[in-house]
């Protein structure tokens, strides 16, 4: 697979809450995003209007979805910051702030190096 993508530990974390169904269907979307980088599009990612950088990746399993963030660190890699489970007809306002922080201190924390640790 041409790209890489990585998981903070917030979205270890939410990716362990969820149903195994919905899990493997995140899964599968997350390969995706390993296989398609930035040519993946609706219905499957989708650009975050007004926080620069980040985008979502939308899982749905039956009736019940989820979110997860992401950005694009370096050349082929991908960083998925967190996710939830959407509830209502728009995204969580504060989960999308909460994913925005989370990519600009890893940013920050990393600046000119090309590894994530």
């Amino acid at each position: 697979m041409p790209y890489k993508v990585k998981l903070l530990e917030q979205a270890k974390d939410f990716l362990d809450t969820l149903s195994i169904r919905m899990r493997a269907k995140a899964f599968r979307t997350i390969e995706l995003l390993q296989e398609f980088g930035p040519f993946l599009t609706a219905p499957h990612s989708k650009t975050l209007k007004g926080y620069a950088g980040l985008r979502e990746l939308r899982v749905k399993q039956g009736s019940d979805i989820c979110r997860l963030f992401y950005f694009h660190y370096d050349k082929n890699i991908y960083i998925i910051t967190s996710g939830y489970v959407k509830k209502d007809r728009k995204t969580n306002k504060k989960e999308i702030l909460k994913a925005f922080y989370l990519m600009k201190s890893l940013l920050e924390e990393n600046h000119g190096e090309n590894e994530i640790t």
